[in-house]
């Protein structure tokens, strides 16, 4: 197989902040995967340290092997990072790999990928996500309106988190309402700030605390009527099988969890815990697969990604009736990179 990569940074449509981050761009890292006279799209989004290590470390590992025998590449890149920490940067440059290889494969078998792995649902339901701490409350609420379910950041200042949270929810309605702190809060913070939030109907409380606090989050989980999420930040089974006692619903994200191999691994802990698993952002990443994994709940859709694939991407598929219908016209993952008027790094 031929490996090739490239990442993009994209600047953000206007400064963005949440709880504890503030950012104006989004790295996008591409990796195709070519053998047979087909080629396979993956992606991360990551820093370009992540491109680097892909050419250093896998271009030439999987050059002699079988695009059809992904769990040996998998394995095989496993072990090439294991002096080097398999978390991080290691762990996404696997990510973005691995969605190659599954979409090349795909492509081999002329089959969308959720037709590869076994379709459970026609479609994955969608919640849209954005609601930066940087934005007003007026962008806020224009935002966040007139959609059936909405997440919006919280954790730059408790008193200011009430008052944006009561705003959203005035403007958006009965509509389902999710805040996400990204661990910006203490224990005793996050348990007087969710006592608010339920008030205002809020019913998903995303990393309250630091999600490495495990013990945090199930002392919220066991004192809270909102549901407790976190996960997104998981490389490996080890942290979701650790993380799982802690929390309602498990997040995941296949650009960063070892890829749609790691994905499907993290889907069999969920269902052997009886978990639902939410899948963190990049939607086009995700469609296939959340179709295909019984414990899937939804995907996140969120502002950047979105604004990133719909322009970037074709075949990107917007969501119906609040839900993503995969397009079964199309070998593997369904997208694939434009040419892009944007120079590589």
């Amino acid at each position: 197989m031929k490996i090739d990569v490239n990442a993009y940074t994209i600047p953000t449509a206007s400064p963005e902040s949440d709880g504890t981050f503030e950012w104006d761009s989004t790295t996008l890292v591409a990796v195709h995967a070519s053998a047979g006279g087909k080629r396979g799209f993956g992606y991360s989004y990551a820093d370009v340290a992540t491109a680097s290590f892909i050419k250093a470390h896998f271009v030439a590992l999987l050059a002699e092997r079988d695009p059809m025998s992904i769990e040996s590449s998998w394995a095989a890149m496993i072990r090439a990072v294991r002096n080097l920490g398999r978390r991080g940067v290691a762990a996404m440059a696997i990510s973005a790999v691995d969605a190659a290889l599954w979409d090349l494969k795909c492509k081999l078998l002329g089959l969308p990928l959720v037709t590869l792995l076994g379709q459970v649902r026609d479609a994955a339901p969608i919640y849209f996500s954005g609601g930066f701490t940087s934005y007003s409350i007026d962008e806020l609420q224009k935002q966040l309106v007139g959609w059936p379910l909405v997440k919006m950041k919280v954790g730059r200042d408790a008193r200011a988190d009430r008052e944006r949270v009561r705003a959203v929810r005035e403007a958006i309605g009965d509509a389902e309402l999710f805040v996400d702190a990204n661990g910006a809060y203490t224990r005793k913070l996050a348990l007087s700030q969710g006592k608010f939030f339920a008030t205002q109907d809020v019913t998903w409380f995303e990393e309250p605390v630091s999600s490495d606090d495990l013990n945090g989050l199930k002392f919220l989980r066991d004192r809270l009527e909102i549901e407790i999420a976190a996960g997104e930040y998981g490389y490996e089974l080890l942290y979701f099988e650790q993380m799982l006692p802690s929390v309602d619903v498990l997040q995941a994200d296949a650009t960063r969890c070892l890829g749609i191999t790691g994905f499907i691994k993290t889907s069999a802990l969920c269902e052997a815990r009886g978990t639902p698993l939410s899948a963190h952002c990049a939607p086009s990443l995700h469609a296939h697969a959340a179709c295909a994994l019984l414990p899937l709940r939804h995907i996140e859709y969120f502002f950047d990604h979105v604004r990133i694939e719909s322009r970037y991407f074709d075949g990107f598929v917007a969501p119906v009736d609040g839900a993503i219908h995969p397009d079964l016209s199309r070998p593997g993952i369904g997208v694939e990179l434009k040419a892009i008027d944007l120079q590589p790094l």
